[in-house]
């Protein structure tokens, strides 16, 4: 969450042309792509930052406003007023109040942009105040599982090397934003601090295919359990479950397991639905008797049917 330099992001110097700029960004953004590092967890957000720094640096007005401000380039037009604003008060002091030690000139020398916008001149009523301005808000991801998302736990966050513990509840859902009030960028001159907004990204499961708070997934089950019906256990996001297998159960068929999805968002105690499929697995590497068994089995059902 601390200031980020741009320019060292991309790995150029603040002289870059467009086209340095661009060449290197596409280069870090091959090199750092999330789809073509799936085992660096970290790739996501280095991702993004290049992202970032691409479409300020790539800008030309936005470019101008960060190599202007550093930091606070958002809030170059509020300053670029407020600094027009004291100017004009400056001068109309000056007008009534006749010469003053104040110097416009090339000769004033303030010791940073805020100085010079905000009293930094002697001839500035001692009643001037200084505008106040908000600070930044600050963005943020948090990866979970899905399985993280299925209760309600704690987490760790960090902002400008300070962490916060916050309370994620059960059937978070993905791309879902939490706000913390008060935990973005200090403001300018005693302004409200920014904002930290948090967006959560729940990972793929493996098992589980999420639909809102309804859960799909998909079990194989043996040719002999299809036709002949069998209990079996399922493993749940809740925990196991025993399963009856309904005889002469079809490959592709569906059961809903009432209740045993995603909890609601806030709703204790309720919950989606679990819906799950049915894979019939047909056996292999049969011996010569099994074979056997299932002519004779073929022949019957022939038979039967005539």
């Amino acid at each position: 969450m601390d200031f980020i330099d741009y320019y060292k992001t991309l790995g150029v110097d603040k002289g870059a042309s467009g086209d340095d700029i661009k060449k290197a960004y596409r280069k870090l953004a091959r090199k750092h792509h999330p789809d073509l590092n799936p085992n660096d967890p970290s790739a996501k957000q280095t991702f993004q930052r290049i992202n970032e720094a691409n479409e300020v640096l790539s800008d030309p007005e936005k470019r101008k406003k960060y190599d202007q401000h550093g930091k606070d380039w958002k809030h170059a037009g509020d300053f670029e007023k407020a600094q027009a604003s004291r100017q004009q008060q400056g001068s109309q002091q000056r007008y009534q109040q006749g010469p003053s030690n104040f110097d416009t000139g090339e000769g004033a020398d303030f010791s940073d942009f805020f100085s010079s916008m905000f009293g930094g001149g002697e001839g500035f009523s001692s009643q001037s105040r200084p505008s106040r301005f908000r600070g930044q808000d600050y963005n943020a991801e948090m990866h979970l599982t899905l399985a993280d998302a299925f209760y309600t736990h704690q987490q760790e966050v960090k902002v400008n090397n300070k962490t916060l513990k916050i309370t994620v509840a059960a059937g978070i859902e993905n791309a879902q934003k939490l706000v913390l009030q008060g935990q973005g960028g200090a403001g300018v001159n005693g302004g409200p601090t920014g904002d930290l907004y948090i967006t959560f990204v729940i990972e793929n499961d493996p098992k589980f295919k999420r639909s809102g708070n309804n859960l799909y997934t998909s079990v194989e089950i043996d040719l002999y359990t299809a036709i002949l019906g069998d209990d079996i256990t399922l493993q749940t996001l809740k925990g196991k479950v025993n399963l009856k297998v309904k005889p002469e159960t079809q490959s592709g068929s569906e059961v809903k397991l009432t209740g045993m999805g995603m909890p609601i968002y806030k709703q204790d105690g309720k919950f989606g639905d679990l819906y799950v499929k049915y894979i019939v697995k047909i056996p292999t590497n049969l011996t010569a008797k099994e074979k056997e068994l299932f002519e004779e089995l073929a022949t019957l059902s022939k038979g039967g049917r005539q």
